[in-house]
């Protein structure tokens, strides 16, 4: 999110504040060293996407759970937590699935935007119980989806044709 910066004074630096980072409504970016400009997230869209920091900090609050608690269940040090919280540091694999346990949500919630991957709840819910069943049923499944989807791209298919 920031430019390189350069050795030149004369030549503008960006750095973008860690409450930038963490998702808050207003960022504090540096546009020269001896000058600074305020802006709100709403005049920037990429300042208004929730960053890993902010989603973890809403699913904490969410459980009325401490940065302490949430350490403590998840075998994380607090340190560590705050960490994240602050956007300085990013989880490692193990430290996410800890987290998402602990929070009770999978790892894309923490990861992505609500919508940004994946299927929705009530499709993911059906999935993961077709998973589970025998290989004669997934195979049935399988195909019932694949005669579906060819349907409907058949269909939008005839219908750009015919206008």
């Amino acid at each position: 999110m920031s430019t390189p910066h350069t050795n030149d004074d004369d030549m503008p630096t960006r750095s973008i504040s860690p409450a930038a980072r963490a998702g808050s409504s207003i960022a504090v970016v540096k546009t020269h060293p001896n000058r600074r400009l305020t802006i709100t997230a709403p005049d920037y869209h990429w300042l208004a996407t929730t960053s890993f920091s902010a989603r973890l900090i809403a699913l904490r609050k969410q459980r009325a759970m401490t940065q302490q608690s949430l350490a403590e269940t998840a075998g994380i040090h607090v340190q560590q937590i705050k960490r994240y919280e602050a956007g300085t540091s990013q989880p490692t694999a193990e430290a996410l699935k800890k987290l998402a346990l602990t929070l009770h949500v999978s790892t894309d919630a923490l990861l992505f935007e609500e919508a940004e991957r994946g299927p929705e709840d009530a499709l993911r819910l059906q999935f993961e119980a077709i998973a589970k069943m025998p290989s004669r049923e997934k195979q049935i499944i399988q195909e019932l989806i694949d005669g579906m989807i060819l349907k409907y791209e058949a269909s939008r298919w005839a219908s750009r044709t015919s206008s």
